[in-house]
C-alpha cells in the first residue's frame, strides 16, 4: 500500500503573504437535515466543535465544522482519523436520511497568511473581504478565478482555502501570482503589507 501524499507535497511561496499547501486534512461531507439532533451529534462528536450557524465555521487546528449549505456540512478531522470518523458518524446517524462521505483525498487545503491576506484573496474572488464584512469564523463558498473553492479565516490575517485536488496546482499558481510583491494593491492594508 502506498503512503498518502498531499496534492502539492507542502508547496509554499513567500511574497506579500505566505501561501502554503497545508498537507493532508481529513474532510467529511455530511448531508442531511441540519436541524436533526442525530446529524448535529454526528458532526460534533467526531470534530469536538459546536455546530456552526449559516455561513460560519467552527475550526480549531485540524478539527472543525463548516456550514456549506442548508443541508451540508464539511466536517474536519485529522487525516488519519477520517475513516473511523465516517464509521462513527454513520453509526450515530442510524436510519436518519443522510450521507457521510470521506472526501479527504479529493480536496486540497491552502493557508494564506500575513497582513495583506485580504488584498491577495480579494483579487481572486467576488466576495467583500473588508474587515467589516468578513472576519474570523465566517465561511464562504465561491470561486477563485475559474474554479470553485471555499474558505474561512482562522484569525484576522489567516485564511484557509479548500478546493478540489484536481485544480490544486492552478489554485496555488493563482495565489502565488496574487501574492507577488509587485502585485500589491493596498486596499485593505497599506501597500507592501
Amino acid at each position: 500500500m502506498s503512503d498518502a501524499v498531499s496534492a502539492l507535497k507542502g508547496a509554499s511561496f513567500d511574497g506579500l503573504v505566505r501561501v502554503e499547501e497545508c498537507g493532508l486534512q481529513g474532510m467529511i461531507t455530511l448531508r442531511g437535515d441540519l436541524s436533526n439532533r442525530a446529524v448535529a451529534k454526528a458532526a460534533t462528536s467526531v470534530s469536538g466543535q459546536k455546530m456552526p450557524g449559516q455561513n460560519r465555521a467552527n475550526v480549531a487546528g485540524e478539527s472543525g465544522i463548516c456550514w456549506m449549505s442548508p443541508d451540508e456540512l464539511l466536517v474536519l478531522v485529522p487525516y488519519s482519523e477520517a475513516g473511523a470518523a465516517v464509521e462513527k458518524m454513520t453509526a450515530t446517524l442510524g436510519k436518519v436520511h443522510s450521507l457521510a462521505v470521506n472526501v479527504s483525498d479529493a480536496r486540497a487545503v491552502f493557508r494564506l497568511s500575513g497582513p495583506a491576506a485580504r488584498d491577495v484573496l480579494a483579487k481572486l474572488c467576488p466576495v467583500d473581504l473588508s474587515p467589516e464584512a468578513f472576519g474570523p469564523g465566517q465561511f464562504r463558498r465561491t470561486r477563485l478565478a475559474q474554479v470553485p473553492a471555499a474558505f474561512w479565516m482562522d484569525d484576522a490575517e489567516t485564511f484557509r482555502i479548500v478546493c478540489f485536488r484536481s485544480v490544486a496546482q492552478y489554485v496555488f499558481d493563482l495565489l502565488k501570482a496574487a501574492a507577488h510583491p509587485a502585485a500589491a494593491v493596498g486596499y485593505h492594508t497599506s501597500v507592501g503589507g
